[in-house]
C-alpha cells in the first residue's frame, strides 16, 4: 500500500507513453507508487501546450513510430491504435477517478490502457470503457452513474489542478520527491534514485 509519501504516477488513459511507463511501473518501482488520473485535456488548457499527435503529419508519425519502437524495445504486445486516435477521453477519465476512490485504480488503470493500446479499443466510446471497468472487476452500472456524480468530476478536476500547480506538464509524469520526471524514458532513472521526502519549504 503506498504511504502519504510515495512517488506519484500521472496518466491518461489516452497517452500511449503513459501505457508504456504503466507497463513498467510495478517491476522497476514495485507497488508502493500512487497512481493518480488526471486529464490531459485539461491540463493542456491550463499550460497552453498540446498533443505531439496533433502537431501535424510529420510529429504525428514520428511519435507513432517511437511509441512502436519502445513497445517492441520493452517486449511489449505490437501496438494497436484506436481509430480514431487521439480522442475525448473526460468519461474515461472519470472512470478512473471513480476505479481509484472504490481501490481499483490501479487494475482498471492496467486494463484500459492494454484495451487500448493492445487491442486498439477507442475509450472515447463509453461502452468501451464500461467493458474495460467489467474487465478489471469492476460494477459497470457503479461505474457509468459515477461519471455523472459531482464528486467524482471535481475530484478529477481538482486533482488535475493540484499537478498543474505541482508543474506538471504531460504525461506520463512520475512526481519523486521534490523532483517531476517527465515522459517514458524517465523511469529508468526514477527506479535508481534515492527516495527522498517532498521538501516542506
Amino acid at each position: 500500500m503506498p504511504t502519504a509519501d510515495a512517488p506519484t504516477f500521472y496518466f491518461d488513459l489516452g497517452s500511449p507513453y503513459a501505457y508504456l511507463a504503466a507497463e513498467r511501473l510495478p517491476a522497476l518501482l514495485g507497488e508502493e507508487v500512487r497512481w493518480q488520473p488526471i486529464s490531459l485535456g485539461g491540463l493542456f488548457k491550463a499550460n497552453g501546450r498540446s498533443s505531439w499527435a496533433l502537431a501535424g503529419p510529420a510529429s504525428r508519425a514520428q511519435g507513432i513510430a517511437e511509441v512502436e519502437r519502445r513497445a517492441r524495445e520493452h517486449g511489449l504486445p505490437a501496438v494497436r491504435w484506436p481509430d480514431p486516435w487521439p480522442s475525448n477521453y473526460l468519461f474515461a477519465m472519470r472512470v478512473a477517478t471513480f476505479a481509484r476512490a472504490a481501490g481499483e485504480g490501479v487494475r482498471f488503470a492496467h486494463q484500459a490502457f492494454r484495451d487500448a493500446f493492445q487491442r486498439g479499443h477507442d475509450l472515447a466510446l463509453p461502452k468501451q470503457v464500461l467493458a474495460s471497468a467489467a474487465r478489471a472487476r469492476l460494477d459497470p452500472a457503479a461505474a457509468r452513474a459515477a461519471t455523472d456524480d459531482p464528486r467524482i468530476k471535481q475530484s478529477l478536476r481538482a486533482a488535475t489542478e493540484a499537478a498543474h500547480a505541482r508543474g506538471v506538464i504531460g504525461v506520463p509524469t512520475l512526481a519523486l520527491g521534490g523532483e517531476l520526471l517527465f515522459g517514458d524514458d524517465r523511469l529508468d532513472q526514477a527506479a535508481g534514485a534515492p527516495r527522498r521526502r517532498p521538501s516542506n519549504s
